[in-house]
């Protein structure tokens, strides 16, 4: 009765690739959260940006009215 029987046996790889897919999953989710963290900081980079370009196109037009 050393033998394993096949439901048995099944079920064993079947745990045993649950536990490889959690820990990919795992790594999968820690990987999307920094990419996550990259795209945020990007974004504020572009909204900077935009704000610096407003800021060209109104401050010329500031300055004539002043002068």
């Amino acid at each position: 009765m050393s033998e394993i029987d096949p439901a048995n046996k099944a079920l064993a790889e079947i745990e045993a690739h649950e536990r490889e897919c959690r820990l990919r999953y795992e790594a999968i989710e820690a990987s999307l959260k920094r990419g996550e963290k990259r795209f945020d900081k990007l974004d504020n980079m572009i909204w900077g940006i935009y704000a610096a370009l407003i800021a060209a196109v109104i401050f010329p037009q500031v300055l004539k009215l002043v002068t």
